[in-house]
């Protein structure tokens, strides 16, 4: 074999390893079984396959593919694999991020909560849009002509605060001026004055009040008994009134048990008095038409008593011719 022949078997050789180490540390770093998933975006931020995939800030996969989605071309969709075990779930958010500032867009997703129910293969992990820089140089923009107009105004009223600033200093400056000075100067003499004056007595009043609070000390401990007292004379009553208690009970039941039976017996007469009102009102008739009777027989005797005594009525006489 010549020396050509040997280079070239080595350097195929040399190359054969390099793939298969390749192959295995990257089977060993994104893991022999990888499962697929999805999700959509409107602004995929330079996200390209073969991007990290982010899990929990771990890296946990790679992106396969990025596409504008053919049921609705305004979405980015992303198809993407992470190593199978981890925990994605319905709760899991996916989002543009990157592992530092100056490294390339990666997809990162959240961990969720505990929980959820996990997805399954090829399900949709919900996203969530992330501001672009184009919207984050816009809304710089309008922020900062806002705050033109806001550095304005301040300005405009910190003169306003500076001018009356200089008047307040202007005025402090007057008040603190050597007639005030004296003029405090005696005030303070005269209160130190007052004070050394009126001492004596503001010792006499607090002595007084000394005395009164050892007697208000006496006062409470004679009191201590007569509460002591007063709260065995409560438990006194408590006990007369539990004692009594039970036999007022029995006597409140028992004037309920008399007071049902008289409500009874009322219904019973009422029924009565119902049942024989036609008879009532018979007797009252037959009783008045005796009454009537009774009072012309009154009238007959007044006008004639000796029907009482004859038999017959005698013959009416006749009137003289």
């Amino acid at each position: 074999m010549s020396v050509e022949a040997k280079v070239g078997t080595f350097v195929l050789a040399c190359l054969l390893l390099l793939g298969i180490t390749i192959y295995y540390v990257g089977n060993n770093q994104l893991g022999s079984h990888m499962t697929p998933y999805k999700t959509y975006l409107r602004y995929a931020g330079g996200v390209a396959p073969g991007a990290s995939v982010l899990f929990g800030g771990i890296t946990a996969g790679r992106v396969t593919a990025v596409r504008p989605w053919s049921e609705d071309p305004t979405r980015i969709e992303i198809l993407l694999q992470v190593r199978q075990g981890t925990p994605v779930n319905e709760n899991s958010v996916a989002k543009l991020g990157s592992v530092s500032l100056m490294s390339s867009p990666a997809l990162s997703i959240t961990t969720g909560t505990r929980d959820a129910r996990r997805l399954d293969a090829w399900q949709v992990i919900p996203s969530q849009e992330t501001l672009s820089v184009d919207d984050m140089t816009r809304k710089l923009a309008t922020l900062t002509d806002s705050a033109d107009g806001v550095i304005s105004d301040v300005r405009r009223d910190l003169k306003d605060i500076t001018g009356k600033a200089s008047t307040l200093l202007t005025n402090l400056n007057e008040v603190s001026g050597p007639a005030n000075r004296m003029q405090v100067a005696r005030l303070l003499q005269q209160m130190n004055s007052l004070i050394a004056t009126e001492s004596p007595k503001i010792d006499r009043i607090a002595d007084q009040i000394t005395a009164v609070s050892s007697h208000a000390d006496s006062a409470i401990q004679k009191a201590g008994p007569l509460l002591d007292h007063t709260d065995a004379a409560i438990s006194n009553a408590n006990s007369t009134i539990d004692q009594l208690r039970g036999p007022i009970a029995d006597d409140l039941a028992q004037l309920q048990s008399t007071m049902k039976q008289a409500k009874s017996m009322m219904a019973a007469i009422q029924t009565l008095v119902q049942a024989n009102d036609y008879n009532i009102s018979e007797t009252v008739e037959n009783l008045r038409i005796a009454t009537e009777n009774l009072d012309q027989l009154t009238d007959q005797v007044k006008q004639e008593p000796w029907s009482l005594v004859r038999i017959r009525q005698p013959k009416d006489r006749k009137v003289p011719q």
